[in-house]
């Protein structure tokens, strides 16, 4: 564990959010104050690494945590004098304080699932180990058009970024991307609680949708990729927005903000810009005017995210290009329609049982299902609402016509998979998760209020208990299997024997040994050691070195300094078992290359 990274992971986080927010109206809680801060702040972080890319500037962790500092710095200066610092316990305080241990609790299993193997797991991770190595090297996202950089432009930069300035500050990638994303997940707890909160006036609502959120399993596992980052956006940017109404200034916040939203990732900063259209929509026909600071904040996010990113790489790939890189199929789309070239791998029909049963078994990308109680509890608040439909057409009921809004258009995108028109279905759960646990909390609540009535408070808090209990062990604890399971290494792997090999050079090796492999580069990347896979020598070694002598190939490894080289299964895989084997007998019997480990799965050579 490197508490530098984690220090430097708050300390910027917290000043980038305290500067953008120090010309509007804050909450006036402490704790929300500046725990929102952290979610600004990791939100700009981003967004000042491309700026200082398209000025030339390398972003580096020291530059970007100077930056960050500056205003901080200059304010307590300033301000010394003034400072005062006064706490009073209130109930919004508690209820923070049960929302914090939620998020302890959930931070706890990600993090135990996340470590539970010693591997990255399935394909994503791999790949983004080797973007993330590759920015916190190079520290530039606008690199050589040549080079073919998997998740790196045209693809979203913003989770590679965040990962690949962290990781330069310590000396593996395996960790960073495991501890962070684990973090960052759970993240979504604190951010949510305070979106809900102030989008509903109603803090124990907050909570209940929380710790909802906190148990459903449809909403984000612990797996490494973009949609980590993405969907804690949601709530930082929708927090920003509903602020407006306690300062107009908060647009300019709002604006910033989406800016990371909308440049995360491809699917799911697609969603956020559907969620917003719908929000704003449909809040400006319930409250009949338009509403300019809205649709101002929404304006400046979009054209932010085009100006920074998007546009840049309209002229670099063309657009034809930038649909590729961030995986829309050109080709399907023109012969087989659009919902096909935005399908995702693990589309399919579901069925009654897949929403109201939780299992224990589940993907471990994007797991699906809500559990019994809180699919009662959403249906219960849906009911109740259309029973008391003219009561939803005043002010104070506006956020719960947003949330029914929200969940059919999420009820459709989950079950959009024979439809003409879809965006990668089963990646929608989490965006179902959203409004579920929202209409759940005020479900709940509704039936709190009768037990109330009927049974005073202790058979409020008795139906509490139930309710809490029930969802235990209809969702949270089937979340916590799938969470704390053993998830598989990918499928690209050729057989047990060949993860073995690499685990071995991950434990016995040094930390960031140079490694060559003549095929893949993954394995190396995230079992903590270092290929220059973008460097053009490396590149072009690659495609002729399996025709090299031991002697040529020992030349030109020792003059880039690597120190390992690993003839594996990827090899046997791609040029033939015979090959494979005849090119480890001519190593081994060079005198150059001297075998340090060797099974089934791959033999690896120490450089002599």
């Amino acid at each position: 564990m490197s508490f530098i990274s984690i220090l430097l992971f708050f300390v910027c986080s917290f000043s980038l959010g305290f500067t953008v927010s120090s010309f509007v109206k804050n909450s006036e809680n402490f704790l929300e104050r500046n725990l929102m801060r952290l979610g600004f702040g990791l939100s700009l972080l981003p967004f000042a690494a491309i700026i200082l890319n398209a000025m030339k500037i390398p972003s580096d962790w020291r530059i970007v945590l100077a930056i960050s500092l500056v205003y901080p710095i200059y304010h307590s200066f300033r301000n010394f004098k003034k400072f005062k610092f006064s706490f009073k316990l209130t109930k919004t305080d508690i209820s923070i304080f049960i929302m914090l241990l939620i998020f302890a609790a959930s931070f706890y299993v990600y993090a135990t699932g996340a470590f539970k193997y010693p591997y990255l797991e399935d394909d994503d991770s791999w790949g983004h180990s080797q973007t993330a190595k590759y920015y916190s090297m190079e520290k530039n996202v606008f690199y050589d058009t040549s080079l073919k950089i998997r998740y790196m432009t045209p693809y979203p930069p913003a989770y590679s970024i965040i990962m690949g300035i962290l990781h330069q500050t310590n000396d593996s990638i395996h960790w960073t991307l495991k501890f962070f994303n684990a973090l960052i997940v759970s993240l979504s707890v604190i951010f949510f609680y305070f979106f809900v909160k102030e989008f509903s006036g109603n803090k124990s609502k907050a909570l209940f949708a929380t710790f909802a959120l906190a148990s459903i399993p449809a909403f984000l596992s612990h797996f490494i990729w973009a949609l980590a980052l993405s969907v804690p956006m949601y709530f930082i940017s929708f927090y920003a927005v509903e602020m407006i109404k306690h300062d107009k200034k908060w647009w300019i916040v709002a604006g910033l903000v989406m800016f990371t939203t909308l440049t995360s990732s491809p699917t799911h900063s697609t969603y956020f810009g559907l969620l917003f259209a719908l929000y704003l929509t449909t809040k400006i026909i319930l409250e009949r005017k338009l509403l300019l600071r809205h649709i101002a904040a929404g304006a400046f996010g979009l054209a932010l995210s085009f100006l920074f990113w998007w546009l840049p790489m309209v002229v670099r790939y063309g657009v034809a290009g930038t649909l590729k890189g961030v995986g829309f199929n050109v080709r399907y789309a023109k012969d087989l329609g659009l919902g096909t070239a935005l399908a995702g791998t693990g589309d399919r029909t579901y069925s009654f049982s897949d929403f109201f049963i939780a299992k224990e078994q589940n993907m471990i990308n994007n797991p699906i299902g809500v559990g019994i109680f809180l699919s009662l509890l959403t249906i219960i608040a849906v009911v109740i609402l259309f029973l008391r439909f003219k009561n939803l057409l005043t002010k104070e009921n506006h956020w719960l016509v947003i949330t029914l809004v929200w969940f059919l258009f999420a009820l459709y995108a989950v079950n959009a998979a024979k439809m003409p028109i879809k965006l990668s279905p089963f990646r929608a759960w989490i965006i179902l998760a959203i409004p579920v646990c929202i209409l759940a909390a005020e479900g709940s609540l509704n039936l709190m209020d009768m037990a109330k009535k009927s049974a005073g408070k202790i058979g409020m808090y008795i139906l509490l208990i139930i309710l809490l209990m029930g969802i235990y062990f209809t969702s949270t604890q089937q979340k916590i299997a799938v969470n704390t399971a053993i998830w598989p290494p990918g499928g690209f792997w050729t057989s047990s024997e060949e993860i073995v090999a690499y685990l071995w050079l991950r434990d016995n090796t040094e930390a960031n040994a140079k490694v060559f492999a003549f095929v893949i580069d993954g394995p190396i990347i995230g079992m903590d050691k270092f290929i220059c896979y973008w460097c053009h020598d490396i590149r072009d070694f690659k495609k002729t070195g399996a025709n090299k002598t031991a002697e040529e190939t020992h030349s030109f490894l020792k003059e880039r300094d690597y120190s390992y080289l690993i003839i594996d299964g990827q090899y046997a895989k791609a040029f033939g078992a015979e090959e494979a084997n005849a090119k480890i007998q001519e190593l081994a019997q060079s005198g150059l290359f001297r075998p340090v480990f060797q099974n089934q799965g791959g033999i690896i050579f120490r450089v002599i």
